[in-house]
């Protein structure tokens, strides 16, 4: 099954194996969904809770039902997408890989000098794996490609690509493999060009970042970028933020990565490994060491960076006899980044945190219109199969919280003036200076994103957030003392009377304002060039903040009572109103493949409407702003009539 009309996420554990995802495909496919796409699904430790650590890469997870339940699945009517990963392993009893000293040797990066689990990220238990070598990618993926061979997968996403040695000649392996449909997770940085790798496209991080930024109000850069040095001080650009996190990340976590590179130096001069790990914008550089090929993006990266001029050198393969520390330096990268810049620096410049995301750049406040065009344009030429996402389990927020956020900016003045007021207000509340005000500054952005919150998530929330930010507390040695503070803090002031009656309101008129943006995303989502990915959930309205919160269990009586609603053609409430949209777009998505497999035309409406026509059948139009207006043509049928105000999905008559 190779018509990839939608893809439905599936987090498989711990609330949902094979034979309950099974059940849940007469749902889907009534839906309008083509394919489930599932969490990665073979054997992993018997505690884990989403799949990535995998301990036996050759057979699917008994604790989700094993092979016979997973065949089944596929066979139930929908096609199947799986997440593999390929990069690392759990390390432990449970992997028969490692358990064997023979093949521990062979499968997994190790230094036996000192005994150092190549890590993912900073995880000790998770170690990689050497998949570049031929015999161990074929027994590591003998199952997956099995599973496609048979036509049991219609296709697979691959985690984390940027951890392997050489990536390139991996999805040329899969392809010669047979597996021909592949996405990767790689997280483009804005502007960064997608390699010419033989894979659809990636996982669409870069779409839901500009989906977001498209709806934020340029206007008010000024505004809240002085309110945010006014409150907390900081007047640094973002990027400044980001590479001082990134320094800090690979000279305290990465440490033992440091040191492996600098033992392979020889007779370099040993320069300054963290700020030069550190000093790339992107995720990392594909030079391959064994072929000497050096791309032009690389070229341009590398001299973009300001390297040490010995450190360009060696990744430009003018000196001979450094592979292992050009490979191994280029697996780092991508670690630095994630830890510094998405676990780190996300957390601490709060400026308007809707544009804190995955692949995101918060320095980069808002999308023209003309630009957007341009990237569905470029991705209609070159991926036209790529996901397009605005939710995943890794995100930060869900669309419809980052879709509140950015309509912050709408009320930048308002909004200045609230803050500035309940500042003043609940002093009272703070205690042994809890929350500091860049704290403060984020609870009442999380506050408007997912209110209303039970105080329960709030503070998993907080807890989460400070820790990643490293500032008043951290994972390795938390500052149990703050936490509690700053959560007392929060649970006080939304039990502070003077100050939620100001907030209710506000919260109540941006809520509204989101409700229009995430419908009006919602409906890009499911038309611009790509393919569609709805993560679990999300076809009701659904304010998640990071995970765990984002992968708590789904009603899913609720969903499957909505949609007979609306099938049966009752009229869509509020509560239902992403829903009804979602079904009617897939419907017409089904009723007119041709047009969404054919050209993608921008309509030239003005700076505050996105307006473009698919297969010259299809119109499509959203407001940007809340004043913004179209006016529709004739000759066109408005396929969501009843369903939503003010956007157009219009069917040639």
């Amino acid at each position: 099954m190779t018509d990839f009309r939608c893809a439905y996420r599936l987090q498989l554990r711990p609330h949902l194996d094979f034979d309950g995802a099974r059940d849940l495909v007469p749902y889907l496919r009534d839906l309008g969904v083509s394919h489930l796409y599932l969490a990665p699904s073979m054997q992993a430790r018997s505690s884990s809770t989403h799949g990535y650590d995998v301990a036996d890469p050759t057979r699917l997870d008994d604790a989700l039902g094993g092979e016979t339940a997973f065949r089944s699945l596929c066979r139930a009517g929908l096609g199947v997408i799986l997440d593999v990963v390929p990069n690392h392993m759990a390390a432990g009893d449970e992997n028969p890989f490692w358990r064997d000293p023979v093949t521990r040797g062979r499968f997994f990066d190790v230094d036996w000098r000192t005994g150092n689990p190549r890590r993912f990220f900073d995880i000790d238990d998770l170690v990689g794996v050497r998949v570049e070598d031929p015999d161990v990618f074929e027994t590591t993926h003998a199952k997956v490609i099995e599973l496609v061979r048979e036509g049991l997968l219609s296709a697979i996403r691959i985690d984390h690509p940027d951890g392997l040695a050489n990536p390139a000649r991996y999805f040329e392996r899969l392809r010669e493999a047979g597996i021909e449909r592949v996405w990767a997770e790689k997280i483009l940085e804005p502007g960064e060009q997608l390699r010419d790798w033989p894979i659809l496209g990636t996982t669409g991080y870069e779409f839901a970042n500009d989906v977001t930024a498209l709806f934020v109000e340029p206007e008010a850069e000024e505004s809240l970028t002085t309110l945010y040095r006014k409150l907390t001080g900081e007047g640094r650009q973002f990027e400044e933020v980001a590479f001082d996190a990134k320094v800090e990340q690979a000279s305290t976590t990465f440490a033992r990565e440091v040191e492996w590179l600098r033992g392979r130096l020889g007779g370099v001069e040993k320069f300054d490994l963290p700020r030069a790990l550190s000093s790339l914008s992107i995720y990392r550089t594909y030079v391959e060491p064994e072929t000497g090929k050096v791309e032009a993006l690389d070229r341009e990266a590398i001299r973009e960076a300001h390297l040490p001029a010995q450190l360009a050198e060696l990744l430009l393969l003018e000196e001979s006899g450094h592979d292992a520390f050009v490979t191994r330096f280029q697996q780092t990268t991508p670690a630095v980044m994630a830890k510094g810049v998405e676990d780190t620096a996300f957390y601490r410049y709060n400026r308007l945190v809707a544009l804190n995301e995955v692949g995101g750049d918060p320095g980069r406040f808002s999308l023209p219109v003309e630009d957007f065009h341009e990237r569905n344009l470029e991705r209609a030429q070159w991926f036209p199969q790529q996901l397009l996402t605005t939710q995943t389990h890794d995100t930060k927020r869900s669309g419809d919280v980052r879709a509140r956020l950015g309509a912050l900016s709408w009320f930048a003045e308002d909004w200045r003036d609230l803050v500035l007021s309940w500042s003043r207000l609940n002093a009272p509340l703070r205690r042994g200076g809890t929350p500091d005000a860049n704290e403060e500054y984020l609870i009442y952005q999380t506050l408007v994103g997912a209110w209303p919150i039970e105080p329960e998530r709030l503070d998993a929330y907080l807890e989460k957030a400070l820790r990643e930010a490293k500032v008043n507390t951290n994972w390795l040695e938390p500052n149990e003392e703050w936490e509690a503070g700053v959560k007392e803090f929060a649970r006080r002031l939304i039990d502070h009377e003077p100050f939620v009656e100001t907030f209710r309101p506000f919260a109540a008129e941006v809520a509204r304002a989101g409700l229009r943006v995430s419908l009006a995303q919602t409906l890009l989502k499911l038309t611009c060039p790509g393919v569609p990915d709805i993560y679990q959930g999300d076809e009701l309205w659904t304010l998640n903040l990071v995970d765990p919160d984002n992968r708590r269990p789904v009603d899913w009586a609720l969903r499957r009572r909505l949609l007979d609603g609306i099938i049966g053609g009752s009229p869509p409430r509020e509560e239902s109103a992403k829903l009804a949209l979602i079904w009617r777009t897939l419907q017409l998505r089904a009723r007119r493949p041709e047009a969404f497999a054919g050209p993608y035309e921008p309509v030239e409406s003005g700076p505050d409407v996105c307006a473009f026509i698919r297969g010259d059948e299809i119109l499509v139009a959203v407001p940007l702003r809340p004043a913004a207006r179209f006016r529709p043509p004739a000759g066109y049928r408005n396929v969501l009539e009843g369903v939503a105000l003010g956007i157009w999905l219009l069917e040639r008559e």
